[in-house]
């Protein structure tokens, strides 16, 4: 967007460097003054890393119990000028880092933030999760416990009900087998811890779109890019004639992966379907003969 100077209307603006003001150049008329540097923060006179030249720390995280703006004691066992300390010295090094720890974890609730936030960053690389959304989470967490909402229940299963929320506000394909996989918990105490979070806290958690996990089993069984582009294409058919409300995404994704997998001639067993999906076979036959039978498929069995 150009900027004009509002008082003869041209548009030949400049910045002076050294003063930080916008000056039009026709009538030299100053439109703004102290500007913003945008800028590095410092000049590089040597070659050495620009790690080493930058004044400002790592920005603020969540996921850590402090928010990552705790001060670190280095444990390199050296001291300033580099020279290793003695036995004596690095003994007392040791039992002040020790007390250190400690120290910042003071009340019940540092402890408890100090124990999930470990749990969510563990079952968020298990799972593969984005880092931005291992955040997110630990932000969710931490207003569950401002509320007192963890209050009788496991922290491993606020965790994975927290995790399983923003997953499906973000379009993240996780199945809540999956949370109890990686949490060593069951499906129905993440479940009911789930239903309890989004209540409390009133997050809008739109709907699965099945059409997320095709891709995820399509690529586990095996199966080519054909079935995926078909399997999609009968979950939008079942989606616009309203077959899939009430039914788990899970479940008629598994099903429409099958039913694509038969047309295109690439056969899988509805048990090898099943354990990829997470799923009974019962639900995929129920699904499949659902599918079948209202979107008029004409399938080679």
């Amino acid at each position: 967007m150009t900027m004009k100077c509002p008082e003869c209307g041209k548009d030949k603006v400049y910045k002076d460097p050294r003063t930080g003001e916008l000056i039009c150049k026709n009538c030299h008329t100053i439109i703004s003054e102290d500007m913003v540097d945008m800028g590095k923060e410092w000049r590089n006179f040597d070659q050495s890393p620009m790690s080493e030249q930058t004044r400002s720390g790592s920005p603020m995280k969540y996921v850590k119990i402090n928010k990552g703006l705790e001060t670190m004691i280095e444990r390199s066992g050296r001291d300033l000028r580099g020279n290793k300390l003695s036995s004596k010295s690095r003994a007392q090094m040791y039992r002040l880092i020790k007390w250190h720890k400690r120290s910042s974890i003071s009340n019940s609730m540092q402890r408890n933030l100090s124990i999930a936030l470990t749990e969510l960053r563990r079952m968020g690389s298990y799972l593969n999760i984005p880092d931005s959304l291992v955040e997110t989470a630990a932000l969710l967490y931490r207003k569950t416990v401002e509320k007192g909402l963890i209050r009788g229940r496991l922290i491993e299963a606020v965790v994975a009900a927290v995790l399983y929320s923003v997953c499906r506000t973000y379009n993240v394909p996780r199945t809540l087998n999956e949370m109890a996989e990686a949490s060593g918990l069951t499906k129905k105490e993440i479940g009911r811890t789930y239903r309890f979070i989004v209540k409390e806290l009133d997050i809008a958690v739109p709907l699965t779109d099945p059409t997320y996990y095709i891709s995820r089993f399509t690529s586990v069984l095996g199966l080519s890019g054909a079935v995926e582009e078909k399997g999609k294409d009968i979950v939008k058919k079942a989606i616009n004639s309203g077959l899939i409300s009430g039914r788990g995404p899970t479940g008629v994704a598994a099903a429409a992966v099958y039913i694509a997998a038969l047309m295109v001639g690439e056969r899988r067993t509805q048990k090898e379907v099943a354990t990829v999906a997470g799923v009974t076979e019962v639900t995929i036959r129920n699904r499949y003969r659902e599918l079948k039978s209202k979107l008029k498929l004409d399938i080679d069995t």
